[in-house]
């Protein structure tokens, strides 16, 4: 098992794009690079293979940065939509429950 916490860091955007430069510019395996820079090697994995994928060079079916960010900005508005129409629908059921009596 790995030596650190199971708490996952955050990284500045620059940092990672810094992170990924290096493997790109240089050849080298990401192991190395990762080890390099202070990272886990899946860690730098990922962030290199969603720069492929921002890129339109990614695997068929894989989603570009810009379409990751629209679906999370169109699922963040569903979930607040759901809270929305959540609140008449609880005052329904009390003013129905009420009525009952």
């Amino acid at each position: 098992m790995g030596s650190g916490s199971n708490r996952s860091r955050r990284y500045p955007e620059e940092f990672k794009r810094d992170a990924v430069a290096l493997v790109r510019s240089s050849g080298r395996a990401v192991t190395g690079a990762a080890r390099e820079v202070g990272v886990s090697a899946e860690g730098l994995r990922n962030w290199v293979r969603r720069d492929r994928a921002g890129r339109g060079q990614g695997a068929p079916g894989e989603l570009t940065t810009a379409e990751r960010e629209e679906l999370r900005r169109l699922r963040r508005q569903n979930r607040e939509q759901a809270e929305t129409i959540e609140v008449p629908r609880k005052a329904a059921v009390f003013f129905a429950k009420e009525s009952d009596r």
